[in-house]
């Protein structure tokens, strides 16, 4: 790892140079494969993503915190739960969906993948909404 927060992948000497991932490509790749577990409502994002998403641009790293340390990759995942899941068994498979993209798209294990569960989402919440994006 260098001083700037870049991963180095220095696994083979190929001579052809060097491979570097910038935390913000392991956000998208976690948000994106926490967003597809069936269960999970949405991403938790702040207020900035919030009036860019509604400007057109969907920001795929919303609710994902990486941190790189010298034991590895730190991942922390905030996201809203749909209500009647079980919130461990969709946690479990948050978890188990960004290892393995992780691990099939960068070849990096992640040594811990924390799930915060941060709210759930009714049904009836998600009407309301649909319903003033209309208007």
């Amino acid at each position: 790892m260098s001083e700037n927060n870049i991963l180095e992948m220095n696994k083979e000497n190929t001579g052809l140079g060097k491979v570097e991932i910038a935390p913000e490509v392991i956000e998208v790749i976690a948000g994106i494969a926490a967003s597809e577990v069936e269960g999970v409502s949405q991403m938790r994002g702040n207020f900035a993503t919030g009036v860019v998403e509604r400007l057109g641009k969907k920001n795929h790293g919303k609710g994902v915190k990486v941190e790189l340390t010298e034991q590895g990759i730190k991942v922390d995942v905030y996201c809203l739960m749909k209500f009647g899941v079980s919130i461990p068994h969709v946690a479990q498979k948050i978890q188990d969906n960004i290892r393995q993209a992780l691990l099939n798209m960068t070849a990096l294990n992640a040594e811990e993948v924390n799930i915060h569960v941060v709210g759930i989402q009714f049904e009836n919440q998600k009407q309301e909404a649909e319903e003033i994006e209309e208007i």
